[in-house]
């Protein structure tokens, strides 16, 4: 065959090579964002990937589903510390909140006594944290950490800016040395500094499930708590695992005639997934603010291996990325 013969054979197959593709491609619809239908935003739609459905969130409304904590930047805010590596012993902790304009956030609604509530607590749930850091004038945020022991731990930013939805926002930090993680067995009973508290309850995955927390001290109830931040209790809930987060507050507060002050302490806590959860009740009595921790499974358990295939519930939202003891 002559170099022109050759050619010519070449270019066939080419053709019916690219011709495949483009046929193959036509079956399954078309793959690129560019290929995609666009909304009015400019966005891509879902309708081109294949779907007869219409399918109109974007990433970003599927990340701001997904539970507190998980990640440091949703809804246009960002949390933003100014050092990720802490040392063992007492630190300056500092950061920001910047906005949707890239811009430090300076403006911030109280909640429960205050604009930021900053939990830190080691990600094996250790060395729990319930602090109030203090605000500059170019918004940034700094609070005392004094850190008794080496590990990875997680910062949640807890606030609501002025005119926007309440929010919490998670990061990392490092403490450099040497440490191993603690497990916890499930338990309901608490002891700390000489008082009892006992959870009863159940949490039930997707549910608001009540949960009652009562206080003893020296086996006698607890009749005269404090108000601490506007409230008899504040409750957290971190699910074991990614340390998705949960700020609960309790029914009834201070001074409203009718929510006594102890020995109980009624919450109502709707937690994301079934699964295992430390709980930390914040509490103060003469005095003095005390942390009561507590590790539970919710009622009932997920489908197992065995639940069939057509039944099985599809999950189609991506799971973003997901750790003391004090009080400021």
């Amino acid at each position: 065959m002559n170099t022109a013969a050759k050619l010519s054979a070449y270019g066939a197959v080419l053709a019916l090579v690219a011709g495949g593709a483009w046929a193959a491609g036509s079956a399954v619809g078309p793959f690129s964002v560019e290929a995609a239908p666009r909304g009015a935003d400019g966005t891509s739609g879902a309708e081109g990937a294949g779907h007869g459905d219409d399918h109109s969130g974007t990433v970003a409304e599927a990340a701001n589903d997904q539970p507190g904590g998980l990640a440091s930047s949703r809804g246009g805010y960002t949390l933003t510390p100014t050092d990720t590596t802490l040392t063992t012993g007492n630190n300056s902790f500092s950061f920001r909140i910047t906005g949707p304009d890239g811009a430090a956030v300076t403006a911030f609604d109280v909640e429960h006594d205050k604009r930021m509530h900053l939990i830190v607590v080691r990600r094996d749930t250790s060395g729990y944290r319930h602090v109030h850091p203090e605000m500059a004038a170019d918004g940034t945020w700094t609070v005392p950490l004094d850190v008794t022991e080496a590990g990875s731990y997680r910062v949640f930013a807890d606030f609501k800016p002025t005119g926007a939805e309440a929010d919490t926002l998670g990061v990392d930090v490092s403490v450099a040395g040497n440490f191993e993680p603690r497990a916890y067995a499930p338990s309901r009973v608490a002891e700390v500094d000489g008082y009892q508290v006992r959870l009863d309850g159940d949490l039930v995955a997707g549910k608001a499930s009540p949960v009652r927390l009562t206080v003893s001290k020296d086996g006698a109830p607890v009749t005269d708590l404090q108000p601490y931040l506007a409230a008899y209790g504040h409750l957290v809930a971190l699910r074991q695992g990614d340390l998705a987060y949960l700020h609960v507050h309790p029914e009834g507060t201070p001074g409203d005639g009718k929510t006594a002050a102890g020995p109980e302490i009624a919450f109502v806590a709707e937690v994301p997934s079934a699964g295992g959860y430390r709980l930390f009740l914040d509490f103060q009595h003469n005095g003095v603010v005390r942390t009561a921790e507590f590790t539970v499974d919710t009622a009932g358990t997920p489908p197992t291996a065995q639940t069939p295939v057509e039944e099985a519930p599809v999950e189609t939202v991506p799971v973003e990325e997901k750790e003391g003891h004090g009080h400021g």
